[in-house]
């Protein structure tokens, strides 16, 4: 282990790359690296993703939206790999200049819109279909108390804890404590949230529920860090019940598989095109096709 004691010059320069993981991606300037054209299929909704927690929260809502009868939510679900660059393409670029997955665009009008950040995907959503989004005022701003939540909560989960612990090229106490006390805190939050209620918000199902799941859901269920045993996630019952509860949801089952290229051995789908796809994907080895 190198010495952990660093003394900060009176200005930041990058002249080494920060080692861990994603080394060879991260940058202090924003724009393309190269030109290319995104793909497009033939469904109104196109999106640009990967299967990380913030991916899986659009897939799960597309597929509520399908499961629930909006036949006009099928969407093209394209594999953004981030450890390649994909994500500083010149046609990425063009729908999201912050270069973080999902992006995607609505071609239903006579003009594209392109929507990122996938708060704002989830609500976008929501809102065209009238579904997972409360219209009285006092529920409505629950949910929306929720979602912005996971927004702020989520980068100590991932940026801080995820990093350190996981993905950092060398363990040091001090980060790793700091970052795993504030995810014991918030996953004690959800937890006495949960006591009495059946989701987030209340007895309804929400786009707050799809954004929290894949991240803390994720996290107690053993899915995230291979950290379940070091931060006793077993301790947050109610949060235990509310993550296998959702999910067993056959939407999520489906929504969590597509753009995943890497896990736990189950099942991928790396591009998704139509439910064929997913139902493809998801059918037990040597069923007939």
């Amino acid at each position: 282990m190198t010495d952990p004691t660093y003394i900060p010059p009176k200005v930041w320069t990058w002249d080494s790359a920060s080692g861990g993981r994603f080394a060879s991606i991260n940058r202090p300037i924003s724009g393309p690296t190269h030109e290319k054209d995104l793909p497009a299929g033939a469904h109104p909704f196109q999106l640009y993703s990967l299967g990380t927690p913030n991916g899986v929260k659009v897939t799960i809502l597309f597929e509520e939206l399908l499961a629930a009868g909006h036949a006009d939510a099928e969407y093209d679900a394209w594999l953004i790999n981030i450890l390649e660059g994909t994500q500083f393409s010149s046609g990425f670029v063009g729908i999201n200049p912050n270069s973080k997955i999902p992006a995607m665009v609505d071609r239903r009008g006579a003009e594209p819109v392109r929507v990122f950040e996938s708060g704002s995907i989830l609500v976008y959503l929501a809102e065209q279909f009238g579904k997972f989004l409360p219209t009285e005022h006092k529920a409505r701003t629950e949910c929306f108390n929720w979602l912005f939540w996971q927004m702020g909560a989520t980068p100590f989960l991932g940026g801080g804890f995820g990093h350190f612990y996981a993905y950092a090229p060398e363990k040091y106490e001090y980060p790793i404590n700091r970052f795993a006390m504030e995810v014991k805190r918030q996953l004690d939050v959800l937890d006495k949230q949960l006591a009495e209620r059946e989701y987030l918000t209340g007895s309804d199902y929400t786009i707050a529920d799809m954004a929290v799941w894949p991240w803390y859901g994720g996290m107690v269920l053993g899915r995230l860090y291979n950290a379940a045993e070091f931060l006793a996630v077993h301790e947050y019952k109610n949060l235990l019940r509310w993550a296998e509860a959702i999910g067993a949801r056959a939407a999520v089952q489906r929504g969590r598989i597509v753009n995943k290229a890497w896990g736990d051995g189950g099942p991928q789908l790396l591009e998704r095109h139509s439910a064929a796809d997913v139902d493809a994907a998801l059918a037990p080895a040597g069923a007939a096709k």
